[in-house]
């Protein structure tokens, strides 16, 4: 189909408001073609459109360390990152781009995520899986991918299905066009090589952060920013598999909203109060009874605890998930009940107010076939006496 839009028209036409949520990874959209080392291409003609001109188990260890600190690193990469703190220039090393160099544009910007699907294309994804609070996505800024972490919207699209088929070429200028309109940059003079993927960590690495197409040279992938005086807004379009889909991801750069915390000695009462005991996740070397120096905030609020109510004495009991050896868990779990008595004791708490014991695997709360039911299970529990 051919249409005669002037530019206005066609922004117009794509920039509505539209909901946001994550469903798949860009990692591997589609099973066939995922790893494919040529781009099927189709209909590479220019589109006639007149007046249009052309102008990327969390570990356990990690885990632990995060419920019982109460803090949250952000991501880390070994090439150069843009973290989601307020908007600021790039770190030094690599610094081959800034942000700054984008000017801040004047036009009144629709609702995030700004688009909505091109003419006659049917999203891939649910609209539920469209929108995650808090992820890192790359982005070629440069000739650089790099790492911006912020609320990110992503959707794909088959571009070969159905009566209105869409070339590469048309889909990847219909966004330029409507960024453009918006005050955006293009700001990657390159796409990915082979070089510049591994001077990254690899695919792998790269896709674990990347909402768009699969990361090999011969898929295109191109990046903007829109600025406001106040926000960044990062966006990638970028095509590939077969059969050829597009896929969209914009990122407003942002910190992420911290949603853990430490559980503190008033917590600790009210459910020892409420259901004679609670349960606690203390950081220990792997598979070992160690307490780890970032465990030592839990045993403190626990003697704060103590010491609040001289009457009260609590069996320590320590819970393993079900990996590895019953037995050997076992002995792991009475072992770390063990050091938590042994740490309070340390702080000054009277040995007869405390006892411990192991329970192995014996004792799940949560279902030991998924990562995060077998985190629920790792966990020392403070129980009344």
């Amino acid at each position: 189909m051919v249409r005669n839009l002037s530019l206005s028209i066609l922004v117009a036409v794509l920039l509505t408001a539209s909901g946001c949520s994550r469903g798949e990874s860009g990692a591997a959209p589609d099973a066939q073609g995922a790893d494919a080392g040529t781009l099927q291409r189709q209909g590479q003609a220019q589109p006639t459109q007149t007046g249009i001109d052309p102008p990327g188990e969390v570990a356990q260890a990690r885990a632990e360390q995060v419920a019982a600190s109460g803090t949250m690193d952000a991501l880390a990469t070994d090439t150069m990152s843009v973290t989601g703190d307020a908007p600021a220039a790039m770190p030094a090393a690599k610094a081959s781009f800034s942000p700054a160099s984008v000017p801040v544009t004047d036009a009144s910007l629709p609702p995030f995520p700004f688009f909505k699907a091109p003419d006659e294309l049917q999203s891939g994804l649910d609209d539920k899986d469209k929108n995650v609070s808090f992820d890192g996505q790359y982005f070629i800024a440069g000739d650089t991918p790099i790492l911006v972490e912020g609320r990110i919207f992503h959707d794909k699209f088959n571009l070969q299905n159905g009566d209105r088929t869409y070339s590469e070429r048309e889909f990847l200028r219909n966004y330029e066009n409507a960024i453009t309109a918006l005050g955006g940059s293009k700001i990657n003079t390159a796409q990915y090589t082979d070089a510049s993927i591994a001077a990254a960590g690899g695919r792998d690495k790269i896709e674990k952060n990347a909402y768009g197409a699969p990361v090999v040279p011969e898929y295109p992938h191109d990046s903007y920013l829109i600025r406001t005086p106040d926000k960044e807004y990062w966006i990638e379009v970028s095509t590939g598999v077969i059969p050829l889909h597009g896929f969209l991801v914009v990122l407003e750069r942002k910190a992420m909203d911290q949603s853990v915390g430490l559980l503190d000695a008033a917590a600790m009462k009210k459910a020892i109060d409420a259901d004679g005991r609670v349960a606690l996740h203390i950081n220990f070397d792997i598979d070992k009874a160690t307490l780890r120096p970032d465990a030592q905030p839990v045993v403190a609020e626990i003697g704060k605890l103590l010491d609040a109510d001289p009457s009260l004495s609590l069996s320590i009991q320590g819970h393993t998930d079900n990996t590895g050896n019953r037995e050997h868990n076992q002995v792991l779990s009475t072992a770390r009940a063990r050091s938590v008595l042994g740490a309070l004791v340390g702080l000054g708490v009277d040995p007869s107010r405390l006892s411990s014991k192991g329970f192995g695997q014996d004792k799940p709360v949560a279902d030991n076939g998924t990562a995060a039911g077998r985190a629920d299970n790792r966990r020392v529990e403070l129980v009344k006496r």
